[in-house]
């Protein structure tokens, strides 16, 4: 009989039993004089001391601003030292941090506040084209008539006010410095009561997915669930207090708070934030600079990397270690970041955000071969398996959704019980809606989301797959694979790619090297040679946005050879 497609992770690590604020204490007091945080585009930088100051400083100010255990902190900013401080400030006194993603525009904004019930925001006052201040006032003008901390508003019944990170924003807002000027009129001693009544079990994080369909939901996320796994994160990666992390993805994400802030707070290491949003040079010369140890990305970043025409300037021999994830990671890039980044223990992770995110991880004693064909095994105290549409587990090497059950599974969706029961069964398993493959060691291949297979001709065709098979051809820098609609075949196959720099292929060219390699079924009708590809802020590709594209300009291909035949 066949081995069913299930594992359990390592059983040798204990959880880490405690809130957030409670390890950050720890790790400050243990670590107090080690470089905790550098943020190189403030040019500021905080030891563990200096850092515990002002996370207590901000803890107090939140206090006076009258938040409770439970009540709802938004935070709508770039990667900064504020957004980090926060983070660690609103854990300390109980309140549920609200991410905002940074990219959104009023109606997103409102829904996000609207739905979380949130009680003040901390927000820059801008970022690339978003004005936030402005965007605020427009949905909430009586900002502008009410002393901070007064709000009453008919459209955002629950905001009490706003805190800008300006130095002098609008009459209205809350300065950051006057935020922290509100902390003297609350004690130290309030401040170790409110934490010492708190949980690790409690919710502290909401986190609203992208979704492609309908409004984005708010996994709603506890200490014990991010702050554990933060810390198997940084120990699969080995991190120690001698490890520096260069931190280029949001931290308004998993990927950057809790794999990079917790990952570096339950090991002591440090955080490195080379600028506000992503930049591969300015990445480049943070690892080189402040001689990081480790870096993390998304596929598309490392290419930026890899590919940026000064990166030979920056040495890079001090790297160890580091994350691709956030998107399906290629072969050849990973075999790129090994030899030309010497990244030679460089894990690839897999997960969601509504798993805190990580569920699965390589490990950096698996050979090159498992480490660019899989995402790893089951992470420590979690389980792992591949169902069936009947919710049958499958045999090894077959295909299945794949499912997470264990500590890292969120604690729902917010205000959301219908679509929490939808995602989680009755076993308390997390349905991922990606289809993969569990060989007999226990290692899991990714070939797609369930919804992105595609079926042509009664052909099952998973992108993962032709990714993978494209990257393969010496010019392709990055290729997307998506079904579109066709009457004949029920879907036919687009292929939108990106050339290294320097290089180039017609559609002609590729479509019969393909022809040459793999099934007639599987070469892409149509290609769509691209300089970017359409992104969320997080640098996870959207292929709903593909999708769409590729079908609005064959359907206006189609018309006007119509138009020109008749």
């Amino acid at each position: 009989m066949n081995q069913p497609s299930y594992t359990q992770g390592r059983q040798d690590k204990d959880l880490l039993a405690m809130t957030i604020g409670a390890a950050f204490d720890a790790t400050a007091a243990r670590f107090a004089a080690r470089e905790a945080l550098v943020v190189r585009h403030q040019g500021l930088r905080y030891s563990w001391q200096q850092l515990a100051e002002e996370v207590e400083r901000h803890a107090r100010a939140l206090l006076a601003l009258g938040l409770q255990r439970g009540d709802r902190l938004g935070i709508w900013a770039p990667n900064c030292a504020q957004w980090c401080i926060t983070q660690f400030a609103s854990a300390k006194v109980g309140v549920i941090l609200v991410n905002i993603n940074p990219a959104y525009r009023s109606s997103e904004l409102e829904y996000a506040l609207k739905q979380s019930g949130c009680n003040w925001v901390i927000c820059a006052d801008a970022f690339k084209t978003s004005d936030y201040h402005a965007m605020l006032l427009g949905l909430v003008p009586e900002l502008a008539s009410v002393a901070p901390g007064s709000l009453n508003c008919q459209r955002l019944p629950a905001l009490r006010g706003v805190v800008s990170l300006a130095e002098q924003p609008p009459t209205g807002f809350l300065p950051w410095a006057g935020l922290q000027g509100m902390a003297e009129a609350v004690t130290v001693q309030a401040l170790a009561e409110r934490q010492a009544g708190l949980h690790w079990h409690d919710p502290i994080n909401i986190q609203y997915t992208s979704g492609t369909t309908g409004f984005p939901k708010g996994a709603t996320l506890s200490h014990h669930n991010i702050l554990n796994n933060g810390y198997m994160v940084g120990e699969s990666l080995g991190l120690t207090e001698h490890d520096r992390l260069v931190i280029p993805v949001p931290l308004y994400h998993c990927f950057g708070m809790v794999m990079g802030n917790l990952g570096c707070l339950t090991h002591g290491s440090t955080m490195i934030y080379p600028g506000d949003a992503f930049d591969p040079l300015s990445t480049l010369r943070a690892v080189a600079e402040e001689r990081a140890t480790a870096l993390y990305g998304v596929p598309t970043m490392f290419i930026a990397e890899l590919d940026h025409p000064q990166r030979h300037e920056f040495d890079l021999s001090s790297l160890r270690t580091g994350i691709m994830a956030g998107a399906t990671c290629p072969i050849e890039v990973m075999r790129r970041v090994i030899d030309e980044m010497h990244m030679s223990e460089v894990q690839i992770a897999y997960g969601m955000t509504e798993t805190s995110p990580v569920s699965l991880q390589t490990a950096a004693e698996d050979d090159l071969e498992l480490r660019v064909t899989s995402v790893g095994r089951t992470q420590p105290c979690l389980e792992s398996k591949l169902v069936d549409s009947d919710g049958l587990t499958v045999p090894r090497g077959q295909i299945g959704e794949l499912c997470t059950r264990g500590y890292s599974v969120m604690l729902g969706y917010w205000e959301n019980p219908e679509a929490t029961t939808a995602s989680i069964d009755h076993e308390g398993w997390m349905h991922t809606g990606d289809l993969a493959v569990m060989d007999e060691q226990g290692y899991v291949r990714i070939v797609g989301r369930s919804k992105d297979m595609i079926i042509r001709g009664g052909e099952n065709i998973y992108p993962r797959e032709l990714e993978e098979f494209f990257f393969t051809h010496p010019a392709i820098a990055d290729v997307q694979v998506i079904g579109i609609p066709c009457s004949r075949y029920g879907e036919e196959i687009v292929a939108w790619v990106k050339f290294h720099p320097g290089h180039s292929a017609s559609e002609d060219e590729l479509r019969e090297w393909a022809r040459a390699q793999i099934a007639h079924f599987k070469v892409p009708r149509h290609f769509r040679l691209v300089d970017e590809f359409p992104m969320t802020v997080t640098g996870k590709v959207q292929k709903f946005r593909m999708r769409e594209i590729s079908i609005e300009e064959l359907t206006l291909a189609r018309q006007g050879q119509l138009a020109a035949r008749g």
